[in-house]
């Protein structure tokens, strides 16, 4: 009996020695595999998380449009955000993801329509992961949309609104999603990709292209210009509002550019952050100087512009810069919307700046790119900025070929937008009208187009909510009883 239990403590010792090693080898392999599982599921909630912060920027349009609009076509902004961002949604989940993403040519995507699992998409299989990533492209298309209708205010048909956001997010901005991001035409120019970390140009002067289409087939506000063209102020309601709705912008943006690294490892979406950051500050500064320069004011419309130049300017090159240049980047966009909202005003009626502020400050953030871009942080085939060929060990020669990359990427840009754009309008014009008529205008699109007022205790006399709303114009109903001191308080640009 000793001697038995005798082996079987040997062969006890034996196997407490050997499966632990059998065990552990299993483990590894396991905790490997879920170590990968687990980073790429920490990596979606950072892009989920962004795409939240995307998302919430629909409300800083929404109430940056509302400020800067006239109380009687205040409640208009928000039925406008909510159905271009249903449209946009739809279209982008039918045809425009397919069209960005989906593998196809130099040109446009061919997998991908109408997403659904069961799917391959550009050679792989539709998963969570895919399906978290076409959802953050759809967020980045409802914004380029959302900065087309800034011209726009005041005067456009709701109509418009519906069949140009089809276009935009089943064609449109796919199309230039697809030449940067999507393997596309500017993803390798002669060897050398477009850089643009998050749209720069891809979304931000898309939207702004956009906006120019529908502005000049559209016209300016009615009492916009005088007899002899000079441009008169129209001022938005509540600057308060504006207010908001750029800090609102300003904290999307984190999501904008810092989701844009996809991923957590290394933390390096938070110098991309800091990048955003500083120049959203610099830009403030900067536009605030160059106004007080112009009227010796300090113009509140202009400082919320700067901020919002400052963030266009530095999403393209935020995950390409050193953090001395974001700064630079956001100052000078800064200067360029002051002086660019001032010279546009004498010709075109952009309530908001949006041409400026998206459409200029875009270009010079898809430029700043091949000036500053640090040899640290370009992707593979890119050429550093000049800025280190003239000061640096970098070769001249490639950073100016660089810089020439990013600027077919501008020209591209508008003239596809430009071109699909005014056409879409023309046929809008043509068919179902692109404006409002001069009753409608005047009493506001709040009534004519919506059967309501945002401010109705503005317009309605006390007598009148007894028996509700008026149901048609001409019966005094668009008639303000008093002038909102709000009115002549500021002057929107």
């Amino acid at each position: 009996m000793r001697k038995k239990m005798g082996l079987a403590v040997i062969f006890a010792a034996l196997a407490a020695l050997v499966l632990p090693s059998v065990a552990g080898a299993a483990t590894v392999g396991e905790v490997a595999g879920t170590v990968e599982e687990k980073a790429l599921e920490l990596n979606m909630v950072w892009v989920a998380v962004a795409t939240a912060l995307v998302f919430l920027m629909q409300a800083g349009f929404m109430f940056l449009e509302i400020g800067f609009s006239r109380q009687k076509n205040a409640g208009t902004g928000v039925a406008k955000i909510l159905v271009n961002l249903a449209i946009v949604t739809l279209a982008w989940w039918a045809i425009g993801y397919g069209v960005a993403e989906g593998g196809g040519n130099d040109f446009f995507g061919d997998t991908g329509f109408f997403f659904h699992f069961d799917q391959t998409v550009a050679g792989e299989a539709v998963t969570g992961e895919t399906s978290m990533l076409m959802l953050y492209g759809l967020a980045f298309c409802a914004v380029s949309l959302a900065i087309v209708w800034g011209t726009t205010l005041e005067r456009i048909k709701f109509g418009a609104y519906v069949i140009y956001a089809a276009v935009f997010g089943a064609v449109i901005y796919p199309l230039i999603a697809h030449a940067v991001w999507g393997g596309g035409l500017l993803s390798d120019i002669g060897g050398k990709p477009v850089m643009d970390f998050a749209g720069s140009s891809v979304v931000h002067l898309t939207g702004a292209v956009g906006a120019l289409a529908a502005l000049l087939l559209l016209g300016a506000r009615k009492g916009k210009y005088d007899a002899n063209g000079k441009p008169r102020a129209i001022p938005g309601h509540s600057m308060p509002l504006v207010g908001l709705g750029v800090i609102i912008l300003w904290i999307g943006w984190f999501g904008f550019n810092g989701g844009s690294t996809f991923e957590t490892a290394g933390s390096f979406f938070g110098e991309v952050m800091l990048n955003t950051q500083l120049a959203a500050a610099a830009g403030v500064i900067g536009a605030s100087l160059a106004v007080y320069m112009k009227s010796r004011t300090l113009d509140v419309g202009m400082a919320g512009n700067g901020a919002i130049a400052g963030l266009v300017g530095i999403t393209a090159p935020s995950g390409f810069v050193e953090y001395w240049a974001a700064p630079v980047i956001g100052f000078i966009a800064g200067l360029i919307v002051v002086y660019a909202v001032l010279a546009i005003e004498k010709f075109l009626d952009d309530p908001v700046g949006a041409l400026s502020a998206h459409g200029l400050a875009g270009i010079w953030g898809t430029m700043a790119v091949g000036i500053f871009a640090s040899p640290r942080l370009i992707v593979e085939g890119a050429g550093p900025g000049i800025w280190y060929g003239i000061f640096g060990d970098e070769s001249l020669s490639t950073a100016f070929g660089q810089l020439g990359v990013q600027g077919l990427a501008v020209l591209f840009t508008f003239v596809v937008v430009f071109a699909i754009s005014i056409t879409t309008f023309a046929i809008i014009k043509a068919t179902i009208g692109l404006r409002v008529s001069d009753e409608e205008e005047e009493a506001g699109l709040d009534i004519s187009s919506h059967g309501m007022y945002g401010y109705p205790e503005q317009f309605i006399p006390q007598p009148e909510y007894s028996t509700g709303l008026p149901s048609t114009l001409g019966t005094g109903a668009g008639v303000p009883v008093a002038a909102p001191a709000q009115m002549t308080a500021t002057e929107t640009r």
